[in-house]
C-alpha cells in the first residue's frame, strides 16, 4: 500500500482472503473455539456500552464538581475526546491487522517481541479488572440513591458493598449464557443509552423553571482539592472524560466472536468513541444548566450528585425514573465490560502468561464461552473494590486505576506499530498516510495522562487522600516481573497454528 493511500482505498483494495476471518485466525496461530455470532453492529455496541456516558459521565460527576466544575468537565470533554478518538485511530489500524481476543497484547507481542506483550497484557488486564470493578460499583452507588428516594434507604459503605457484589455476580451469570446474549443485551444498550441520553437532556432542559446561565455553565471554575495552583486541577479533573472514554478495546477482544473482524472491529472502535464523544457533551452540558444549587448538589443525602440535580429539578417521581434509566444503563456497561474482560482472560491464559492458566482458558462446549474466565473477572473486580469500606476516596482510586492501566496498553501497539514503519503490514482497514500523525499524537496524549492520574487528587495528601492508582499500578509491574522469571519459558503467542501439540493443548480446553 502506498504513502498516499487514504483509508477508504486501503479498505478497498483489501483482498477477498482478508474476509475469511477463520483462516486468518489460524494464520495468527490459534484453532478458533468461540463462537463467531457477533455482526457489526454488535461490536460496535460492546465498546459503546463500555465507554457508557451514563456510566462514567454520572458516577464522576461529582468528582468533576469539585475538580474544576462545569468549566473543566465541559471543556475537558471536548478535548478528552478528540485526543482520545486519535487513540481509537490508531489502534483501530493495528486491530484490523492482529484481530484476536488478545488484542492489545497479541499486538505487541507480534509487534515488538515477548516482553512487549508481557508487559502490555498485564496492564489491559490491570485497567479491564479495574473497569469492571468501577462501573459497578457506580451502579451500586446509584441503586442505593435510587433506593433513598424511593423508600429513605441511607447508603453506606456496607451495603452499598453488597449492592455492588449482587450487580458483579448477575453479570457473571449474564456472561455464562454465551456471546449472543451478551451481543443483543449490547444492541440493546445501544438504543437505551442514545434515548436514555435524549430523555435525560429533554426532561432537564423543558421542565426546571429556572437553569444556570451560559456563561456559568462554561466558565465556571471550582476548586475544592485542597491545591493551589488551578492548572493542577484542570488536568486532575479531566479523569471524568479520560475514565469515561475507556473500555474501546472491547471490540478487538471480541474479535474472535465477530464477523469480518478485520474490518467490524476496527469500525467499531472509532464509532464507539465518536458517537459516545457527541452523547456525552450533551449529557454534561444538561446537568450543569440544571443545577439548582451547587453546595446542596455537591453534599447530597442520596450520596450521588446527579439524583440531587435530577430531584431539584424534576421532584422526586421524576428523580427516580430517570436514575433507573441510569442505573439500566450501568447494568449494561458492566455486563459488557465483563465480557471484555473474561476475553482478555481467556486469551491471556491461552498463552500460558497468567497462574492457573490451564483453569482460566476452558471454555463450555455447551455456549463456547469461557466460563472460568468471567468468574475469575468478576471475583477480582470484587476485590479491588474493598478499599471502598474504608476510604470516602476509595472510588476515585478504582477509576483511576482503569485509566492508568488500560490507557498505556493503548498506546503501546501504537508506538509499536509506528516503531516497525514500513514493516508493518496493514490489514483491510487502514489510516494509510494519516497512520504517523495520528499515532505519534495518541503516543504523546497517553503518556500525559498516564502521569496525571498517578498525582494525588487531594491536599493535603494523607492515607485517607492518597492515590492508591500507582500503588496498584507499581504492585501489579512487580508481579508481572516476579511471574515472568517463572513462566517466561511457557509463555508465547504462538507463530502458526496446526501442530498435534497446539491442537491438543486447544481440545484440553473446551469442557
Amino acid at each position: 500500500m502506498s504513502r498516499t493511500d487514504t483509508p477508504t482505498d486501503a479498505i478497498r483494495k483489501a483482498p477477498p482472503a482478508a474476509q475469511d476471518e477463520e483462516a486468518r485466525l489460524r494464520e495468527l496461530g490459534y484453532q478458533p473455539v468461540l463462537a463467531r455470532r457477533m455482526g457489526g453492529f454488535g461490536n460496535f455496541a460492546i465498546s459503546f456500552s463500555v465507554i457508557s456516558v451514563l456510566s462514567g459521565c454520572m458516577t464522576l460527576y461529582g468528582f468533576g464538581m469539585g475538580t474544576g466544575g462545569p468549566a473543566v468537565m465541559l471543556w475537558g470533554w471536548a478535548g478528552v475526546g478528540l485526543f482520545v478518538l486519535c487513540v481509537g485511530l490508531a489502534l483501530a489500524e493495528v486491530t484490523s491487522a492482529y484481530p484476536t481476543s488478545g488484542a492489545l497484547y497479541y499486538m505487541a507481542d507480534r509487534l515488538g517481541g515477548r516482553r512487549w506483550g508481557w508487559y502490555t497484557g498485564w496492564l489491559n488486564l490491570l485497567g479491564l479488572l479495574g473497569a469492571i470493578a468501577g462501573i459497578d460499583y457506580g451502579a451500586a452507588l446509584f441503586t442505593g440513591a435510587f433506593l433513598n428516594l424511593q423508600w429513605g434507604f441511607e447508603p453506606t459503605a456496607g451495603s452499598t458493598f453488597l449492592i455492588f457484589l449482587a450487580i458483579l455476580l448477575l453479570h457473571a451469570v449474564l456472561n455464562l449464557f454465551g456471546v449472543r446474549l451478551v451481543s443483543v443485551l449490547n444492541s440493546i444498550s445501544v438504543w437505551w443509552h442514545l434515548a436514555g441520553v435524549a430523555v435525560i437532556v429533554g426532561a432537564l432542559a423543558f421542565v426546571p423553571d429556572r437553569h444556570q446561565s451560559v456563561e456559568f455553565v462554561f466558565t465556571e471554575f471550582v476548586n475544592d482539592t485542597g491545591w493551589a495552583n488551578p492548572f493542577y486541577v484542570a488536568a486532575i479533573g479531566l479523569l471524568l472524560a479520560q475514565y469515561t472514554f475507556s473500555g474501546y478495546d472491547a471490540s478487538a477482544h471480541l474479535s474472535e466472536e465477530t464477523s469480518n473482524a478485520s474490518v467490524s472491529a476496527a469500525k467499531g472502535i472509532v464509532r464507539a468513541i465518536w458517537v459516545s464523544w457527541i452523547a456525552g457533551f450533551a449529557l454534561l452540558a444538561g446537568l450543569s444548566f440544571a443545577i439548582q444549587d451547587y453546595s446542596a448538589t455537591q453534599n447530597s443525602a442520596t450520596g450521588v450528585p446527579p439524583a440531587q440535580i435530577f430531584l431539584d429539578a424534576l421532584g422526586s417521581g421524576g428523580a427516580a425514573a430517570l436514575l433507573l434509566v441510569v442505573i439500566v444503563a450501568q447494568l449494561f456497561c458492566g455486563n459488557a465490560e465483563v465480557a471484555a474482560a473474561s476475553r482478555m482472560v481467556f486469551a491471556f491464559s491461552r498463552d500460558n502468561a497468567l497462574p492457573g492458566s490451564s483453569i482460566w482458558r476452558k471454555v463450555s462446549g455447551r455456549t463456547q464461552t469461557p466460563v472460568p474466565a468471567v468468574w475469575l473477572a468478576v471475583a477480582v473486580a470484587a476485590l479491588l473494590a474493598v478499599p471502598s469500606l474504608y476510604s470516602a476516596t476509595a472510588y476515585g482510586a478504582v477509576t483511576a486505576i482503569n485509566v492508568i492501566g488500560i490507557t498505556p496498553a493503548y498506546a503501546i501497539p501504537i508506538y509499536l506499530r509506528l516503531r516497525a514503519g514500513d514493516r508493518f503490514t496493514p490489514g483491510p482497514w487502514s489510516l494509510g498516510r494519516w497512520s504517523k500523525p495520528i499515532g505519534w499524537t495518541a503516543v504523546v496524549w497517553v503518556a500525559i495522562v498516564t502521569v496525571l492520574f498517578c498525582l494525588p487528587q487531594k491536599a493535603p495528601v494523607t492515607v485517607d487522600t492518597m492515590n492508591y492508582a500507582v500503588i496498584a499500578l507499581a504492585v501489579v509491574l512487580v508481579l508481572a516481573s516476579v511471574w515472568w522469571y517463572v513462566a517466561r519459558r511457557s509463555y508465547g503467542t504462538p507463530t502458526a497454528y496446526g501442530t498435534a501439540r497446539e491442537e491438543a493443548e486447544i481440545a484440553e480446553g473446551i469442557v
